[in-house]
């Protein structure tokens, strides 16, 4: 079983980041919601604490507060993508195969979590999409990077 400390500094703040970064991707992929998207992605991150015990590499890294360079924040949309290329080459290269999926299922989660919580369009709430084509073509990048 992989371990927070199977990881040098750098390597844990990749692997950290890499949900982050989909989340990011998918907000920043259309205008509008950017609160509503980003209390979604948290509650995905809460509820993942309360699961605790089914992956102790999913564990450590949920109970690291996700944070991202402001500079980078700026630049995630071009960024986002080969940061979660990188966050799961370094899990592939330390993690199981077991541990490599759950953290796919979990940036899974997050992205999907964060395209649903705003309806795109409609007029006071009511039609409208619950995925933007933007944000279908975001979650369409995250899952090609997942698939590699």
């Amino acid at each position: 079983m992989t371990q927070k400390a199977d990881f040098n500094a750098d390597e844990w703040a990749k692997v950290v980041e890499g949900p982050l970064l989909a989340g990011m991707l998918v907000i920043t992929s259309h205008r509008g919601g950017t609160i509503r998207e980003t209390i979604a992605m948290s509650k995905v991150y809460a509820e993942a604490r309360q699961q605790q015990g089914t992956s102790e590499l999913l564990d450590a890294m949920v109970a690291t507060p996700p944070a991202i360079d402001p500079d980078r924040a700026k630049a995630a949309r071009d960024s986002a993508v080969e940061g979660l290329r990188e966050s799961l080459q370094v899990l592939e290269q330390k993690a199981t195969p077991e541990e490599v999926e759950a953290f796919k299922g979990f940036v899974r989660d997050v992205g999907q979590a964060t395209a649903r919580a705003h309806k795109e369009g409609g007029v006071l709430g009511i039609g409208g999409e619950e995925i933007s084509p933007e944000e279908q073509t975001a979650l369409d990048e995250i899952e090609a990077v997942l698939a590699q």
